[in-house]
């Protein structure tokens, strides 16, 4: 199949027409009778990509091919009906498969220690194993279709393409395993970057273990102002070229640079999107490379009322919480916390998740005490009186003043990247 790409040549995006027309073209002169199509889920509601799979569900059915659909869940709870409808559309809710990340999936071989020392510059020596969802390898499926968004990402650097198989509908091993290559290697040498050595793992995973299997890529490149999505690009590919591609404008539409480091940064966290910590902490992780020392960064998060999105990793955050990455490491690595080293995409998340007292972390929640919030490494504060000074529904994307104070508003953080331009320029 040869690649098909496509890019707006305005900001509100390509029409549903450009996107459909597109995705049949993909199916073109394919032989099929049975296809797997693997969305993410909900928390990349943006991505469109609930739009593509519904395209290809109706396409698909209406030649008479059998269509099963597994969300890229990751360690995330799994699609509820409501999401699915407003995601998916009217595809059936039993058409959804649910991935379980612990028991679901078949070990392809592994990804040397050798080569991982060589990509991290010896921070990690282990080897990774190279798990993924049953289903993937079912020779049954004559195509298996891989929606997804390319946006910049705390673990890998650039989200999507191979990362929604072997993390989306991976294994334990290399899920937590990555994610700490990621935190040791550090996130803010990756945000917004392709080569990093998260993606080396996972592109080694495909040339040595995937290639024959018939996957092809569908990537997008959205933004979604006011809550509407706008697709800027479109990618599609059986390769790693449309990754390639589809990074380029990504860092171009999705990476945000400000002109001095925030000191006063206000994010908003939908609540039909961000109910844990684990979801919510991207309002840190976006956020950080734009930052000042000192300063503080305050989370409306009305729907947050636990901390992990399973019970193991909720009792882990709430046992060790957010306090830095030494910290993190120094409990890592005693052996009487062989839960954390179990759990290694835990320990992983709670060094993301922390500032490294840089700048504070303020949470302002509905459903969880301020005791539990504290224990957690971050300060707590009352939603309702954070809501009136800083209302979401007033405030607008970017710099506001309120009360003679400049802050900086973000209404959704899963959907970019910020940076302070004055150091990033001064690291090249």
């Amino acid at each position: 199949m040869k690649d098909i790409y496509l890019i707006a040549g305005t900001e509100s995006g390509l029409s549903p027409e450009e996107i459909r027309g597109a995705l049949l073209q993909s199916l073109e002169g394919r032989d099929l009778h049975k296809v797997l199509i693997i969305p993410p889920d909900f928390t990349r509601f943006h991505s469109n990509a609930g739009f593509i799979t519904n395209v290809y569900y109706h396409a698909l059915v209406e030649r008479g091919v059998e269509v099963d659909i597994l969300p890229a869940l990751g360690t995330h709870e799994p699609v509820s009906k409501a999401q699915w409808d407003a995601m998916f559309g009217d595809i059936p809710y039993d058409k959804m498969l649910v991935h379980r990340w612990r028991t679901d999936v078949v070990r392809l071989g592994e990804v040397p220690g050798e080569y991982l020392s060589e990509i991290t510059e010896g921070l990690w020596t282990d080897p990774v194993s190279v798990e993924v969802n049953r289903r993937i390898m079912d020779e049954s499926y004559d195509l298996i279709i891989s929606p997804g968004q390319v946006v910049p990402h705390e673990v890998i650097g650039m989200a999507n393409h191979s990362k929604n198989l072997f993390v989306g509908v991976g294994g334990s091993d290399m899920i937590n395993k990555s994610h700490m290559v990621g935190a040791v290697y550090g996130m803010e040498r990756m945000m917004g970057r392709d080569h990093t050595p998260v993606r080396k793992v996972f592109d080694y995973g495909m040339e040595h273990f995937l290639k024959d299997r018939p996957i092809m890529f569908v990537l997008t490149v959205t933004t979604a102002p006011g809550g509407v999505i706008h697709t800027h690009g479109m990618f599609i590919g059986e390769g790693r070229d449309c990754l390639t591609e589809a990074i380029k404008l990504a860092q171009v539409k999705n990476i945000d640079f400000v002109e001095h480091g925030l000191k006063k940064c206000v994010v908003y966290l939908d609540p039909s999107e961000f109910q844990s910590t684990w979801l919510g902490n991207k309002s840190v992780y976006r956020t950080r490379m734009a930052m000042a020392d000192g300063g503080e960064l305050i989370v409306l998060a009305p729907g947050v009322s636990k901390f992990g999105e399973d019970e193991t990793n909720d009792k882990l955050i709430r046992k060790y919480g957010y306090h830095g990455r030494l910290h993190t490491l120094e409990e890592f690595r005693k052996p009487e916390n062989q839960d954390m080293r179990d759990n290694m995409g835990a320990a992983a998340h709670l060094i993301h998740g922390s500032s490294d007292g840089r700048f504070t972390v303020t949470y302002a929640v509905k459903n969880i005490s301020r005791e539990e919030i504290e224990n957690a490494g971050f300060k707590s504060a009352d939603y309702d009186e954070m809501v009136r000074k800083y209302d979401p529904a007033k405030l607008h994307y970017g710099y506001n003043t309120v009360d003679g104070e400049e802050i900086y508003f973000i209404p959704n953080p899963a959907l970019g990247l910020w940076i302070n331009r004055e150091r990033f320029e001064a690291e090249q």
